[in-house]
């Protein structure tokens, strides 16, 4: 079984509401609680590039012959480019798990992509696909690639400060420095 103590983490810059448009994205590369690499790319505002870029800054990686994981905070980026997390571990050849803080609240978020979002319906069959958020270890996740028991051992190996992964909360930390000018504590 591997130790799940090598992964990237992504987060996305943060952007003004009425932005159109590509929004920047920040993966950090951890080993255990050590960081070793940032990489950065760009996904569109509620667009639908988040799954194939993702796979480019892993594959083009540095960093890729090491990685056991890739961890999201949460399943979209730039508001609603949904990443299609079955095709990511595909295509990469590594489990993905997304995390949250809390659970989300799947009624609101499902109403908004079908009443708001172009393309929602696609979206929100890609969410629907994760299956529903477990909690554990103070978060709550979904997984592709890896058992329950593996996602555990993961955030074990990888989560030193609060309850968020070091490679999601140091990406939030860089995302909001560059896109704000100041990073906030929590991610």
């Amino acid at each position: 079984m591997p130790a799940f103590t090598h992964a990237i983490g992504f987060d996305d810059l943060p952007f003004e509401r009425d932005w159109r448009g590509d929004v920047r994205i920040i993966g950090t590369v951890y080993a255990q609680t050590t960081l070793h690499g940032v990489v950065s790319g760009k996904v569109r505002r509620d667009g639908r590039n988040s799954t194939a870029e993702l796979t480019r800054l892993v594959d083009t990686s540095l960093f890729r012959p090491h990685l056991h994981l890739i961890l999201l905070q949460g399943v979209a980026l730039a508001g609603f480019n949904v990443v299609d997390a079955h095709k990511l571990s595909a295509d990469t050849g590594l489990p993905v798990m997304v995390v949250a803080r809390r659970e989300p609240d799947m009624e609101r978020i499902r109403a908004a992509l079908l009443d708001k979002v172009p393309g929602g319906q696609r979206k929100w069959r890609l969410i629907e696909k994760l299956g529903p958020m477990e909690e554990l270890r103070g978060v709550w996740v979904q997984r592709v690639g890896l058992s329950l028991k593996d996602a555990g051992v993961a955030l074990h190996h990888l989560t030193l400060t609060g309850n968020i992964p070091e490679p999601l909360r140091s990406a939030h930390l860089i995302a909001g420095g560059v896109g704000s000018g100041h990073s906030r504590g929590r991610a």
